[in-house]
């Protein structure tokens, strides 16, 4: 497999729970390097790795081909720009930047530099966004006319302790959940016309917003995208209405809760969503009544590191391509403007 030599720049949530154990599992990448300043949490899951104690030391080691910037929002830019500019191959956790310049900076330096660099969009392997996803191929509800998605949460309180929860540049549920739902839409449908959002807060003593409602406008249909920390009672994650008929679908892929618990990643029934939460179409095709429950896909994260492997060692043009995730940041620049206007902006 020839592994390639990979560092983590954080141990946070997403370097334990997402990419060290994706990169543990899979034979073409080998995990030297995670970036812990004042712990060895690391080694006691994996030994064999070296705890770095600074960026500079991952960014100066020669034999580290791919860096992960997995650190806070703001500093993804600057982390990738030097990983970038020493030559590694690089990996931005979302959001990919704060500013769409920032992005642009990045697509270019790594050009330059003839290095990859991509996104983790890895809710694109959610079993039930692959399953909307054929459903929209096959036009099993019809011509589409409205697009619905939720990630609501309920955690009516502020979290100690935590960037995520403080003023800050890239701080703040749209950049945190929305570019997961973002990108799901841009890969799907591509750019919109026009966007109407509405940010804010909803939790007392919040310093952060924590709910956005969001209205992306195509030439025929419309996306509402939509999400809040306040939202106890779930809703449908997806929604579809075509000329045909409709998809419901409730529940979350299971990947991430599985990752918590530990389980390895490719397992037997890795990604499989148990029955009572397939969604529900109920539509015609052919001239034929349907109404039942659709069985949903396997989600695989692990998909994202395989083709990376495959772009890095084969030349495979990147799963994520970083103008895509651009895109994504410029949808979240237009929904602030939008909400300070109070009106439709146009993309």
């Amino acid at each position: 497999m020839n592994p390639i030599k990979t560092a983590l720049l954080s141990y946070g949530m997403s370097g334990e729970i997402f990419h060290a154990p994706l990169l543990k599992v899979d034979p073409g990448f080998t995990l030297t390097s995670i970036v812990q300043r004042n712990s060895d949490k690391a080694k006691l899951r994996y030994p064999d790795v070296k705890i770095a104690r600074r960026v500079d030391d991952v960014i100066e080691d020669e034999t580290i081909e791919l860096v992960i910037i997995n650190t806070p929002n703001e500093s993804h830019f600057e982390y990738a720009s030097q990983a970038i500019e020493a030559g590694k191959h690089v990996v931005v956790e979302k959001p990919f930047t704060v500013t769409v310049d920032e992005a642009d900076k990045l697509i270019a330096l790594a050009k330059k530099k003839d290095t990859l660099l991509t996104v983790f969009q890895n809710r694109r392997w959610d079993g039930d966004f692959m399953t909307v996803k054929k459903i929209i191929e096959n036009r099993s509800v019809g011509k589409l006319v409205e697009f619905e998605l939720h990630y609501d949460r309920y955690r009516n309180y502020i979290e100690a302790n935590t960037w995520k929860e403080e003023e800050g540049r890239g701080s703040g549920i749209l950049y945190n959940l929305g570019s997961h739902m973002l990108d799901q839409v841009l890969s799907l449908f591509g750019m919109p016309k026009q966007v109407d959002a509405r940010l804010g807060i909803q939790r007392p003593n919040g310093k952060v917003q924590d709910f956005y409602d969001i209205r992306m406008q195509y030439r025929d249909f419309h996306a509402i995208v939509k999400s809040s920390y306040l939202v106890r009672e779930p809703t449908p994650r997806y929604i579809l209405h075509g000329t045909e008929g409709s998809f419901i679908k409730y529940g979350i892929d299971p990947q991430e809760q599985a990752l918590k618990d530990g389980k390895i990643p490719g397992a037997p029934g890795w990604g499989v969503e148990g029955k009572e939460y397939w969604g529900k179409l109920n539509t015609t095709i052919d001239g034929l009544h349907y109404e039942g429950l659709l069985e949903t896909f396997a989600g695989n994260y692990s998909h994202f590191y395989k083709s990376l492997h495959d772009s890095i060692r084969n030349g495979v043009p990147v799963a994520v391509k970083p103008e895509e995730s651009r895109d994504v940041i410029k949808i979240i620049e237009a929904c602030y403007e939008s909400n300070r206007l109070q009106k439709v902006v146009k993309v």
